[in-house]
């Protein structure tokens, strides 16, 4: 028996939840299936999905088929939304992308492809609406190979059995010495065939493809059996491993309490196991909206546990902690507008922590040079969505100013840092070096911390707190970036050190370490796929040269015309309110973050945002004398620190986490 987490992807109207609920039918896991159009769709149970005909949220359903169990996990196809659906990507073993055949490839669809190559998930695809007029497999399968991949392949009427059928075993032959000496001998019933094919398709090296009508049915049946003789985990190899787990999803249950939704990798969890400093209370499985308690969870399966308050989307708990870096960030931010008077002190801001738990995306911040909370949005849509939320699960009635670029910040050259917190029977010292890193790679951490000088318990927790939250820049405030932290020394106290003193001295050894640096604004690259008729070219290609954009050579598409490029999204977002004129609503544009480059003019940006970076996050110290703490400013905290900077041109001896 193998477990499988395999989520469905598509763009949106590709008819992806429509898929999802008719497999889940022929699994025998529903009754019957139900359709987004009426509002009765098994995984698209929340209200405002029901009302928008969308999936917003990430959900999963559990299914068995022949002797294995599956997890389905159905995600978000509107770009508003793309970041949910990013995250639903950690725990998949395997995805079905879905393609309309009366669309095409789409620019989100190619945006899904990359990412689901670079988690590295082996992929299925399934061609829809192949019932319409006008639409043809071939054709479509021809776009596939020409858009996303040459190893693409048909693989209809293949259900693990023999023979294999033609074009799946002539793909397989391609690409292995041992199918191809099967192939060239007429032996399409050989026992290997299933394995080999199986192998090729876990490694990536063979997509799949089948194809239908999820509407009517057509071709889901025959798409489940042959994800299931193309697929496969090794999960009951890891539970004797030490506990490791990913966080999928956070979400609350109706009487509010947190759900923290973890896919295991290795192990095994029971209530009232510890993780972290925390404990588990419950683990409930879950299938669409039930959730019932489970004694334990092993390795390969998706749970929600509740007793959790800290980790985040994308946080590795247990064994070897770390964070994940999503590609999908929104590009920009917009300020909540409310009447402060009806509503409690901090209700609207504590509520919007209480969703960033869940949309981690959002980036809510206190803004303080505007006085007011500023939120990262990914679109319209999603704003809308945001609003309706505050107001029907926490009575609040808020609405959102003019969108702007959401910026970044980084370091140009390395820079150390100290932090120490001691009032009065707490303790805690921690001493970072910050260095510049990669675009695209965000705070990442390292120990050049000999153990035997803090403890390994010790070093974990500050690699924690690096990690947990959004740390700002000391410029105008936006979030830090592309930062490798290491831990250079630290020092606890046998008696009076807590837990919560080193997130204290952690955070202030950033902030002091920002305060010394010099600092690098950056704003966000955008990149674009434009499909658009030709008589558009000559207008398309000259608004772009005018906001500097980047362009490939355009391509054809069938009837159409496509254009690739980057741009600077400060610039393209004029460009993108304009494109439905000039193509006169006979084009397509998507677009998604491609990372961040130097800002060009900072100095007018933090004129237009400005900022006291003491007032907010405070980079001073607190030390301790004649049994009373005092604080000790930023620049003067070298002088009162109790550790030494260590000679850091090479770590010595053992070294602590990476």
């Amino acid at each position: 028996m193998m477990k499988k987490t395999v989520g469905v992807l598509a763009h949106v109207d590709a008819g992806k939840t429509t898929f999802s609920e008719r497999l889940l039918f022929e699994a025998h896991a529903l009754r019957r299936p139900g359709r987004v159009d009426n509002g009765s769709a098994f995984l698209d149970a929340h209200p405002q999905e029901k009302r928008r005909g969308i999936t917003i949220f990430a959900d999963q359903a559990l299914f068995s088929y022949g002797e294995d169990q599956y997890c389905l996990v159905d995600t978000p196809g509107h770009t508003d939304f793309a970041a949910e659906m990013e995250r639903s990507l950690c725990a998949l073993d395997y995805a079905v992308v879905l393609i309309d055949a009366s669309d095409g490839v789409r620019g989100h669809t190619e945006t899904v492809w990359k990412l689901l190559e670079a988690w590295n998930i082996p992929t299925l695809l399934f061609i829809n609406k192949l019932d319409r007029e006008g639409t043809d497999f071939a054709q479509t399968l021809r776009q596939l190979r020409r858009r996303l991949s040459p190893d693409i392949a048909d693989a209809r009427g293949y259900a693990g059995g023999v023979p294999v059928p033609a074009p799946l075993a002539e793909a397989g032959a391609e690409r292995d010495e041992t199918l191809l000496d099967l192939y060239l001998a007429g032996d399409l019933c050989a026992p290997s065939w299933q394995a080999r094919l199986r192998a090729l398709v876990r490694r990536r090296a063979l997509f799949p493809a089948f194809g239908g009508a999820a509407l009517t049915g057509a071709g889901v049946a025959e798409c489940l059996a042959g994800l299931h003789a193309l697929s496969e985990t090794d999960w009951s190899g890891r539970v004797q491993a030490p506990f490791r787990a990913v966080v999928t999803r956070v979400r609350r249950d109706e009487q509010g309490s947190r759900l923290t939704y973890l896919k295991l990798t290795q192990g095994c969890l029971r209530p009232r196991d510890a993780i972290g400093e925390e404990k588990v209370t419950q683990i409930r499985a879950c299938h669409g909206t039930r959730l019932w308690p489970l004694e334990r969870a092993e390795a390969g399966d998706v749970v929600a546990v509740t007793g959790l308050t800290r980790p985040v989307c994308g946080e590795w708990v247990g064994d070897r902690p770390q964070a994940s870096r999503f590609a999908l960030e929104p590009m920009l931010q917009s300020t909540v507008v409310y009447d402060a008077a009806r509503y409690a002190d901090g209700a609207v801001l504590r509520a919007l922590e209480t969703l960033q738990e869940e949309n981690p995306a959002l980036r809510v911040a206190w803004d303080e040079s505007l006085r007011a909370i500023q939120v990262s949005l990914m679109g319209a849509i999603e704003r809308e969505v945001l609003a309706q939320t505050l107001r029907d699960r926490f009575g609040l009635d808020v609405s959102f100013g003019p969108s702007r670029v959401r910026y970044a910040e980084t370091i140009a050259a390395p820079v150390c840092g100290v932090g120490h917190y001691e009032p009065l029977r707490h303790y805690a010292e921690v001493r970072l070096r910050l260095l510049p890193a990669p675009r695209g790679s965000g705070v990442t951490f390292e120990s050049l911390c000999h153990v035997d000088t803090l403890a390994l318990s010790w070093q974990r927790l500050i690699q924690t707190h690096v990690g947990e939250k959004q740390h700002k820049g000391v410029r105008i405030g936006a979030p830090l970036t592309d930062v490798r932290v290491q831990l250079l020394a630290g020092r606890a106290h046998r008696k009076h050190t807590e837990g919560g003193d080193f997130r204290q001295a952690t955070y202030r050894a950033i902030r002091q370490a920002l305060m010394q640096a010099e600092t690098v604004l950056l704003e966000p690259l955008c990149r674009f796929s434009l499909r658009i008729p030709a008589d558009a070219l000559g207008r398309i290609v000259g608004e772009l040269s005018r906001i500097q954009a980047r362009c490939l050579p355009p391509e054809a598409d069938d009837d159409a015309l496509l254009v690739r490029g980057e741009a600077v999204y400060s610039r393209f977002m004029a460009f993108q309110q304009d494109f439905a004129s000039i193509t006169r609503g006979r084009g397509a544009l998507s677009v998604v973050p491609a990372g961040a480059v130097p800002c060009p003019d900072p100095d007018a940006v933090m004129a237009a945002h400005p900022y006291d970076p003491c007032a907010d996050d405070t980079p001073d110290s607190v030390f301790c004398a004649h049994g009373a703490g005092f604080v000790v400013p930023w620049h003067q905290v070298e002088a009162y620190a109790h550790t030494q900077l260590p000679d850091i041109a090479e770590p010595a001896g053992a070294p602590g986490p990476a």
